[in-house]
């Protein structure tokens, strides 16, 4: 009886010291980030250093953004969204081919975007002109069709 208890310690230390180090490693990593927050989802943190997730837009500048009546693309993701991970490394190298500013808003960190914009499924890739939603894309699509809908709406 006394070997079970001593081996059950010896398991909840072992235990106790992953679940430090886990939280230690994602502290870390997530120290300094660009979302302003102290605590970040486990599959936001992967994408931190991804150049495919660097243009991102927090829901105060998105906001402040409309409310200026600015022209802009926005696609909202998430980083757990198996379509998001298969689309924006297509999305973002054609953006930028074709000289497209599109800002990334990361559902996973900020909830309420989901209400605040509509958005029902992700990926989705909306245009606004002047402040209002023009038009959306939603779902993975082939980049052809990403690239009609910058034709269509990009500044010449």
């Amino acid at each position: 009886m006394k070997k079970i208890l001593i081996f059950a310690a010896i398991i909840l230390v072992l235990f106790g010291g992953i679940v430090f180090l886990t939280n230690y490693q994602q502290d870390q990593a997530s120290e300094g980030n660009p979302y302003g927050k102290d605590e970040l989802h486990p599959e936001t943190i992967k994408q931190l250093d991804d150049p495919n997730y660097s243009n991102l837009i927090l829901p105060d500048e998105l906001k402040e953004s409309l409310q200026n009546s600015e022209d802009m693309f926005v696609y909202f993701y998430s980083p757990t969204c198996p379509h998001c991970q298969q689309t924006t490394p297509v999305l973002m190298p054609l953006a930028e081919e074709e000289n497209v500013d599109v800002k990334q808003f990361n559902l996973l960190e900020f909830e309420d975007g989901w209400t605040d914009y509509q958005i029902e499924s992700t990926p989705t890739l909306v245009y606004y002109e002047n402040g209002v939603e023009q038009e959306r894309i939603v779902g993975s699509q082939p980049e052809e069709n990403f690239e009609a809908f910058f034709q269509a709406h990009k500044e010449e």
